[in-house]
């Protein structure tokens, strides 16, 4: 079969590996793609927003099977444009992408399912929201309710950042229609945690767990990151800790999912925090996450493809998602710069020399004749498999610096500090 993978990033790429290793697929596209999928995939230069192109393309190259990997073409109706022509897609449709798509409207869901959450209020007007800072203490959180490219949440710890914050977004629309309303909500102070499930008809079947680190540098210190390192499974997600996720949340969410007729086949992926011992939910994402695709797929003994076509037709079982008993670890090459402005077009070289049990993903790179270049804040993910995550994170720091290109970083603690707030 013919399968093409949506999407440009590190995820993509794993999900592009994991597909190359059915012996059901003999061909696999990637749309856009970077310098690590067109080495396992013909790479076509069609942009993830690029709905209708995509859709030709499907139905031109008889594609079948085509799996979204980031959030943007599911919250345009990706899903709901191929099904309209009869084409198999993995993803959820527009109207349960409005989870992600929507702040709002995911707080909604929250709230009238009785999931655990942070107390929020949601504004369009901009002096009605500055009256509402009243009713929170600080720190605070402010939310744009769209998508905003990951750039549309604030944490604010004084009443004049939280005011200009709001001032930027209502009244300055720096965010433009994605930042037409915001949610204000409590700051949660805890662990923080993701768990990514499997979600169709009436199951919701939880992956592996993992953990990833949201800030640049060692210690958990700087500025917040797309995810620089990340490890599974995490000791976190304890019997104790599953059994209140399952009860107050899972169940919850079944239970909005089928009261809205929300027909969901996909991944959810749950942002949770963990405060003193309970859970509670952060955000929804409705696809799967980056980096924790590059340390799940490596622990995932089944065939992809099977997991991929049973969720849409509904008949995928728990037993189906057969998971290795190795750890995996993952850290995450930067740009310098990054997670501000940073650099691209340095040539990267020493991918060729690390060792075989090194699997290297790519997350911003292109290849220009034959030479790889950055293209992207988030450059390569170092990962390795190991008996334990001690072992799995010693082989990537005696590998990783045989990779070298003009201003590159990443954090020395991945997998060291199990558990970071």
């Amino acid at each position: 079969m013919k399968v093409l993978v949506i999407g440009s990033g590190g995820r993509e790429h794993a999900l592009c590996w994991k597909i190359a290793k059915s012996q059901k697929v003999s061909k696999i596209y990637c749309a856009p793609g970077n310098g690590g999928t067109g080495e396992i995939a013909e790479n076509i230069a069609i942009n993830v927003d690029e709905i209708d192109k995509l859709v030709q393309f499907a139905m031109e190259n008889h594609i079948d099977l085509t799996v979204v990997g980031p959030e943007l073409p599911l919250v345009l109706g990706i899903i709901d444009k191929f099904q309209e022509k009869g084409m198999k897609i993995f993803g959820v449709n527009k109207e349960c992408a409005k989870l992600e798509g929507s702040k709002d409207f995911s707080k909604g869901f929250m709230e009238k399912y009785n999931i655990p959450t942070a107390k929020y209020k949601t504004y369009t007007n901009l002096n009605e929201a500055i009256e509402g800072l009243r009713e929170f203490t600080y720190p605070l959180v402010i939310k744009a309710d769209g998508l905003c490219a990951g750039k549309g949440v604030v944490i604010c710890q004084s009443e004049d950042e939280a005011m200009n914050t709001l001032k930027d977004i209502l009244g300055e629309k720096v965010f433009g229609s994605e930042g037409e309303k915001v949610v204000i909500e409590e700051f949660l102070d805890g662990i923080e945690a993701s768990l990514l499930c499997v979600v169709t008809k009436d199951k919701i079947i939880p992956m592996e767990s993992a953990k990833d680190y949201k800030k640049i540098y060692e210690d958990d210190e700087g500025p917040n990151t797309g995810g620089v390192g990340c490890f599974s499974p995490s000791p976190l997600f304890d019997d104790e800790l599953n059994k209140k996720i399952e009860k107050n949340i899972l169940n919850n969410i079944r239970v909005g999912l089928d009261s809205e007729k929300m027909d969901f086949r996909g991944i959810l992926f749950i942002g949770l925090m963990i405060v003193s011992d309970e859970p509670k939910v952060l955000e929804f994402n409705v696809r799967f996450g980056d980096p924790e695709t590059e340390v799940l797929i490596p622990r995932l003994e089944s065939d992809i493809i099977d997991i991929f076509q049973n969720t849409i037709d509904g008949t995928l079982e728990k037993s189906d998602l057969i998971w290795k008993e190795k750890a995996c670890v993952t850290v995450v090459i930067t740009s310098k710069g990054y997670p501000n402005e940073y650099e691209k077009g340095s040539i990267i070289t020493g991918v060729d020399e690390l060792d075989k049990d090194i699997i290297l993903f790519h997350n911003g790179t292109k290849k220009i004749d034959r030479t790889l270049i950055t293209n992207g804040g988030r450059v390569l993910s170092v990962t390795s498999l190991g008996y334990t995550i001690e072992e799995a994170r010693k082989k990537i720091y005696s590998n990783i610096d045989k990779i070298k290109f003009d201003g590159m970083n990443y954090r020395k603690d991945i997998g060291k500090t199990i558990i970071v707030n």
